[in-house]
Parts: structure tokens; C-alpha cells; sequence
């Protein structure tokens, strides 16, 4: 049956014990034992409100054993853990009792099973006395156990394999209250097999059907694939160009605690290698199930570390002061074991940096959509030394919008998306399709999305997927960490136990920054090996998916939620890449590509393109923890500034020297001199733009190279026709006509005379010739010249 009934709000929580007692599950109704805690048999009785969000008790799980029960396991679940008064006065009579419900018979109840009301765990244990007065601020540990199954005493009653929500309920009486239910915690329990009754053996003639041992199942195995992710937040400082020596720039050195023995990262690795070495798996059907999903943006920065790193003291100054990191060997010996898996196992990446991939098709720009989606794949088998699977994309948010299917439409391309993000056309049954058509050359292969979630929730940063709906979404912040550890492995291992279930192809999915620790990575390789080796599921290759092209009328169209937008970048991060890429576009346009120079125009841009990418980051953007999603927000926003920073410095730096005063030409026709200066280290293509009077003509000079981190002297062809002073705006320009540097204006002033002192010397000049004309005439005649009257007497 479908279990619809939900948990209730925290204020009808708190109700009287009364109502917890009397609704024990089938041959559980019986009085409490002598020792059980006293319950009132009247009316409800609600306790009093406290200051601490009327919270009085809060409960922690911190083991469950056995995690996962199976045909050999120790017939009894023993569950630890730990009860704290979080109000603000004592509390008496503090009792806890472990109860179940039905085992999950429906795929929406993996998640939804969690939030049950508390009257569905009608199978119910004893009260067991924690304390008899907790007061503020003091906690207790507890440990309760029961048998999965018993003729003789008070158990669980789980007599066949599945998956069953589990509760731990607390009791007790707050001061100036009444007995009431102060807190639970939830977890599901996995039964792959159910052991036999404890005392009872195969020759024992008491052996029978309510005794012996429950095997699961394994008629329909389900075909298993689990993606297994390398990831992490950008570390690389925003607003670096690229160089050829220069150590990198981390804004922390996070990244050598997560590479070093015991980190996250190390722990990931360590898991799988575990789990896939010879000992533990001689047929390779463990490894073949799996596949490695490895963030491009981390293999370059742990390859980058391995040869010595800075740390910078302010992220937002990327130039600024900086400190050696500690990690260098940390990351080769993290790299080398990584390139020991991948040479062994399926290996694929996810987009550049886990980028938004909705963002990306936003900005609609080839080179960036490049970077974050085709390049990937040639990075890490340059890292690597292998082939990694190719046409793949799994976007981080689990889904995908129609902008994004539009660019993906290139080529033939298979998408790994979010199960319910698949919007089949043959009706609701389809949905249990694992390939989808969704145009001529994208398909889709659905993940299991409760498994997703489940696994999502896991680990030290738990994150809720944004293909999951905000009224479905798990209560991350009350569970302890052991209990969605608990969770997840149900959830994995429900498929595989319910043999109506559609498809019989589950796709592991976990978050591809997932925060799991060696517990968690160790317990979900365990679920899987042992599921594989119990018979209830079989190994399935990502690559032998891909090749499974789906049939002509295994059509469907994909759904993109709005939370996957809220959970995206800000809307200020998209528009500084708007801005700034076509800047560095035209900024590495205009650089000189010097074969006989390591240190290219593209090598130079490129990681001003990729911190942009960075930025779009959707790591920690789904995180339980609303810091961490403000502090993902804040990076991304100093990235961006840190590539507008330098995208502006870039550009001041190729600029014309203001030569400073007067500048005087010679004659009318005497050329300027200028200096123009490049601070970058590559050479660059300029075209000078002038600004000039009327009066003064300047040719066009074309353009020129600048040599790196030098100056050049430009002569610029000029024609003055006024001796005025006149002033001239000069400026550099790509070489697609962006301004470079900042405009230097130039006042001229020209030796030679002007339009009137010409007129008045061509006169002069004129009259001198009549004059000299007219003496020459006189003499001729013989006559002498007027002029020299009054001369020739002195």
C-alpha cells in the first residue's frame, strides 16, 4: 500500500505519550514491562512551551548495527546514540524505544518514508529509561536493541527482505509539564536477507518457516551503474592570466587537507581502491559497475600543485600577498593513485568547474561553451594518459534546460540527467525508461533520483538536488550523519530488493561535490559490492549504456525545475561574463602568436575564460547549510571582479606615452613622434586612433607590433597648415577597434607661417621684383632712376 500519511509539524510532535503507546504494530500490543516509562491514560496532554523553538530534547543516532542486514548478519539491530536537553529547564523521565514501519513498497516513498507521521511505525519496542532528570544543557548516551524477528519476545517482526523506516522516539516530561513525545530521529534500514532466529540451526527440529533463514529475490537482478565523482569548490584565485613559470595561486589551502590521509578526496579514492583491488574483487564486476566522474578544474590544480603553490592571503588580490602552500605532496601522490584507477576503470568528466551549464547557454558564447563542455574530456586524458568517455555530459544540477539541449544538438551527445526530469510521451509508465530520445543527436539516461537524493544528503555538507521538490526535500538539519548514511544505503539497495520495480537499470548518481568521509564512501561501495554479490544486482558499464541507443519511439522532453534556476549563479555573475568576454576575445585577437614562444595569446586568455566558468560554479550552491551557500555566492562574485580587475589592467597596459608640453613641428609637413608602450609579456598588434582639429591632417600609419614588455617609437605623418597651437587626442586600439590604455593628448604647434604672413610675403616680394624691374628700365634708356635723385651728389 501507498504510504501517504506524513510527518507532522513540530508543534503536533509534541503530544502525550499516550498516544505513542497504544498503537503497537500486530502481536506488539501488549502493556509496557515493568521498568517502561509511566504514560498518562487520559486526555492529551501537550508539554509547555520552551524558549529554544519549543524544542526541549534533541536526538542524535551515532551507529547502527548492522547498517545493512543480510542472511549472515547478526540477527539483532542494535541502534546507539545520544539525547541532549536543548530548552531551558529539566526534564524528567527521559525514555527512548526503537519502532518501525512497513517495509517501502513504492519508489516515491524512498525519500517520503522519512517524513511518515509517527503513527505509521506501528511496530514498536520498549521504553528503555535514559534518564530519570536531564537538566539544560546535559546530554546522555543511550543504546537500544531488538531482534529483526522473535516467537518469544518483543521484536522487530521483520520476517522477508526490503527496506524499512526505522524511529527512535524520546519521551519525557518537562518541568511544569506534561509526559510527552519531545523528539525522534529516522533512518531506513536495508534487509537483504533475513538471518536466522537466533538459537535456531538447520538440524534443529524446532526450525521452521518463522525461524530459518529469509535469501531476497534475485529472479530480476537490476543492471547497476554508479557514477563515482572527484570534485571540488574552485580553488585557483580568479583574475591570473596565464604564464609559463609562475606558481599558482590558491585563494586557500583546503585542498591539501582534502588530498592528504584522511581528507575527502583521499577518502574517495581510497574507497574505491579498496573496493576494486584483487582481493575483493577478482571477477572486476565491482569495478565494472563503476566510473570514475572527474572535475577538469581539479586534475589542473593538483597537477599545478604537485610542482610547489602559493596560497594568497586575500582572495580579492590576486596580486597580493601570498604564503607557500603545504600540500605539493599530497597532490602527486593523490594524482598518481587517481592515474592508476582511470588507466583500470571507466573514466568520464563532468563540465568544467561543475558550471551551470543553464548559465552557460545564457552567455551563448562558442568559446566559453567550448571550454565548459567539449575540452573537458581532452584535459583529463592529458592528465590522465587515457581515453575517457567521450559525448557524455553530466550537468551538476541533474537536469537540463532547452537552451543547453540546443547547444548540445552539435553532435551526438548523451546527457545523464535526474529521472524525474524526464517527461516521457507514452504516459506515466514510461517513465521507468532509462534512455530517451530528446532530439535527432541528445539522448537522456535517467539516474535514480531517490538514490541521488539520498546519497546527496550524505557526508559533512549535505545538499539538497535541485530536481528534487522543496515540499519532498529531506529534513538535513535534524538527521545525524550516521542516519542519512542510513538512509542512503536504503535507498540504493531498495530497487534491487523490490523486483517490480522499473527499470531494472539503476544509475548511481551521487552530487558531484559530495562531501562524504571514508564512512560513507566505504558503506555505499560495501551496498554495492554486496548487492552484486548477493545476486540482486549486476554490473552495467557506462560505456556498454551509451551504446544502447534508444528506440525511434523512446521519445520524451525534459523538464527544467524553477529551483534549478534559484540555485544557479547570480544574475551579476552572468553579466560581467557577458562583458568581459568579448573583451578578452578581441584582446587575444589582437596578441602575436610567436611559434618560438611557449607563452601563446591563448595560453595567456584562457584562464581568464575558465574563472569565469568558475564563477558559475554550482559547487556548495545546494547546501543544506545557508552559509555555505553565501559563501559560495561571495566567491563567485570576487572571482568575477577579480577577471574585470584584470581585464582592465590588461588593457591599461598597451597605451601611448604622453610626450608632455608643446609638441613644435618643424615645418607644416614635419612628422610627430610618439612612444607606445606594452607592459604585457606577449607582443601586440595595435592600430593608432586619432582625434584632430580641422587644421591639421595625420595619416593613417596602419598597424603596428609592439614588442613584450617594451616601447616602440611611432612616426605619424602630419600636415599643419596654422601655427596656432592645436591639440591632438591619441589612443591605442585592438586590433578590432577596442580602446587600449588610456587617450594621451598631444598640443602641436607648427614653425611654419600662416595663410596671412604668406599673402603678405608673396606681396613683399612682388613689389621688390616691380621695383627692381622699373631701375632696370631707367638704366636701359639711359635715364636715371627717380629713386636715386639727390644720391649721386653726396
Amino acid at each position: 500500500m501507498r504510504m501517504a500519511l506524513r510527518r507532522a509539524g513540530v508543534a503536533a510532535l509534541v503530544i502525550a505519550a499516550v498516544g505513542l503507546t497504544g498503537s503497537a504494530g500486530v502481536g506488539h500490543a501488549t502493556p509496557a514491562p515493568a521498568g517502561a516509562l509511566p504514560v498518562e491514560t487520559g486526555s492529551h496532554t501537550k508539554a509547555p512551551r520552551t524558549s529554544t523553538d519549543g524544542k526541549f530534547l534533541e536526538l542524535s543516532i551515532q551507529s547502527t548495527s548492522p547498517s545493512t542486514i543480510t542472511t549472515t548478519s547478526d540477527p539483532t539491530v542494535v541502534v546507539r546514540g545520544t539525547v541532549k536537553n536543548v530548552g531551558d529547564r529539566p526534564v524528567e523521565d527521559v525514555g527512548v524505544r526503537l519502532q518501525r514501519a512497513p517495509a517501502i513498497d513504492n519508489a516515491v516513498d524512498v525519500r517520503g518514508a522519512l517524513e511518515f507521521d509517527q503513527t505509521i511505525f506501528d511496530t514498536v519496542g520498549e521504553f528503555d529509561t535514559v534518564a530519570t532528570s536531564l537538566d539544560k544543557g546535559e546530554s546522555r548516551p543511550f543504546t537500544l536493541s531488538l531482534p529483526l524477528r522473535s516467537a518469544t519476545e518483543l521484536s522487530l517482526d521483520i520476517t522477508e527482505p526490503g527496506v524499512y523506516p526505522m524511529l527512535v522516539n524520546v519521551n519525557g516530561t518537562p518541568e511544569y509539564g506534561g509526559a510527552a513525545r519531545l523528539d525522534d530521529a529516522r533512518f531506513l534500514l536495508p534487509v537483504l536477507g533475513v538471518p536466522a532466529v537466533s538459537g535456531a540451526t538447520a538440524t534443529s527440529t524446532s526450525t521452521s518457516a518463522s525461524t530459518a533463514v529469509v535469501p531476497p529475490d534475485t529472479s530480476a537482478p537490476v543492471g547497476v551503474t554508479m557514477m563515482w565523482p572527484l570534485a571540488d569548490a574552485p580553488k585557483l584565485v580568479g583574475g591570473i592570466p596565464g604564464s609559463i613559470n609562475d606558481p599558482i595561486r590558491l585563494i586557500d589551502d583546503e585542498l591539501a587537507t582534502e588530498l592528504s590521509d584522511g581528507g575527502r578526496l583521499d577518502a574517495l579514492v581510497d574507497a574505491v581502491e579498496s573496493a576494486t583491488k584483487p582481493e575483493n574483487d577478482a571477477d572486476g564486476r565491482v569495478t565494472d559497475s563503476l566510473c570514475l566522474a572527474i572535475d577538469p578544474d581539479l586534475l589542473i590544480t593538483v597537477e599545478n600543485m604537485t610542482r610547489g603553490y602559493l596560497v594568497v592571503d586575500n582572495a580579492g588580490i590576486p596580486a597580493g600577498a601570498t604564503h607557500e602552500g603545504r600540500g605539493r605532496d599530497a597532490a602527486g601522490n593523490w594524482l598518481q593513485r587517481v592515474k592508476t584507477l582511470a588507466a583500470s576503470m571507466c573514466t568520464t568528466s563532468v563540465p568544467f568547474a561543475q558550471a551551470d551549464l543553464a548559465a552557460v547557454g545564457t552567455v551563448a558564447h562558442p568559446e566559453l561553451t567550448a571550454t565548459a563542455i567539449d575540452r573537458p574530456a581532452d584535459i583529463l586524458d592529458n592528465i590522465l594518459g587515457v581515453t575517457s568517455v567521450r559525448n557524455f555530459v553530466w550537468p551538476d544540477s541533474g537536469v537540463l534546460d532547452s537552451v543547453t539541449v540546443d547547444t548540445l544538438n552539435a553532435h551526438p551527445t548523451t546527457a545523464l540527467v535526474a529521472a524525474s526530469s524526464v517527461d516521457t510521451r507514452a504516459g506515466d509508465s514510461s517513465r521507468t525508461q532509462l534512455s530517451s530520445r530528446i532530439t535527432d543527436t541528445v539522448s537522456a539516461l535517467a539516474f535514480d533520483t531517490g538514490a541521488a537524493a539520498a546519497l546527496a544528503a550524505t557526508g559533512s555538507n549535505p545538499s539538497t538536488p535541485s530536481y528534487i521538490d522543496q515540499d519532498t526535500a529531506p529534513q538535513l538539519v535534524s538527521e545525524s550523519r550516521v542516519a542519512r548514511r542510513q538512509d542512503a544505503l536504503g535507498a540504493l539497495a531498495w530497487s534491487a530488493l523490490t523486483p517490480t520495480a522499473l527499470p531494472r537499470n539503476q544509475i548511481l548518481a551521487p552530487p558531484q561535490l559530495w562531501s562524504a568521509d571514508a564512512d560513507d564512501a566505504t558503506a555505499v561501495l560495501s551496498m554495492l559490492s554486496t548487492l552484486i554479490r548477493s545476486g540482486l544486482a549486476t554490473p552495467q558499464s557506462l560505456p556498454a549504456l551509451l551504446g544502447r541507443q534508444p528506440g525511434a519511439t523512446d521519445t520524451a522532453t525534459l523538464e527544467y525545475p524553477e529551483r534549478a534556476t534559484e540555485d544557479g549563479p547570480q544574475t551579476s555573475v552572468i553579466d560581467t561574463a557577458r562583458t568581459q568576454l568579448p573583451r578578452i576575445d578581441a584582446l587575444e585577437s589582437t596578441l602575436v602568436d610567436d611559434p618560438g614562444l611557449p607563452l601563446t595569446p591563448r595560453r595567456f586568455t584562457a584562464p581568464l575564460r575558465e574563472d569565469l566558468l568558475r564563477a558559475m560554479s554550482s559547487a556548495n550552491r545546494r547546501d543544506a547549510s545557508a552559509t555555505a551557500v553565501r559563501n559560495a555566492e561571495r566567491a563567485a562574485s570576487i572571482r568575477a571582479a577579480n577577471v574585470t580587475g584584470t581585464v582592465d589592467n590588461l588593457y591599461r597596459a598597451v597605451t601611448v606615452v604622453s610626450p608632455g608640453g608643446v609638441y613644435t613641428l618643424a615645418s607644416g609637413q614635419a612628422p610627430l613622434l610618439l612612444v607606445a608602450r606594452n607592459e604585457l609579456p606577449i607582443a601586440i598588434n595595435v592600430n593608432l586612433r586619432v582625434d584632430a582639429p580641422p587644421e591639421m591632417k595625420i595619416s593613417d600609419i596602419g598597424p603596428k607590433q609592439l614588442p613584450p614588455r617594451g616601447s616602440r617609437q611611432l612616426t605619424v605623418p602630419a600636415e599643419m597648415n596654422d601655427s596656432r597651437k592645436l591639440v591632438v587626442n591619441f589612443s591605442l586600439t585592438t586590433t578590432d577597434g577596442l580602446q587600449l590604455g588610456v587617450p594621451t593628448s598631444v598640443t602641436v604647434r607648427s614653425n611654419a607661417y600662416g595663410r596671412p604672413l604668406a599673402a603678405l610675403t608673396a606681396t613683399a616680394g612682388g613689389l621688390l621684383l616691380f621695383l627692381a624691374g622699373r631701375r632696370l628700365w631707367h638704366r636701359f634708356r639711359g635715364q636715371p632712376d627717380p629713386a636715386d635723385e639727390g644720391y649721386e651728389q653726396r
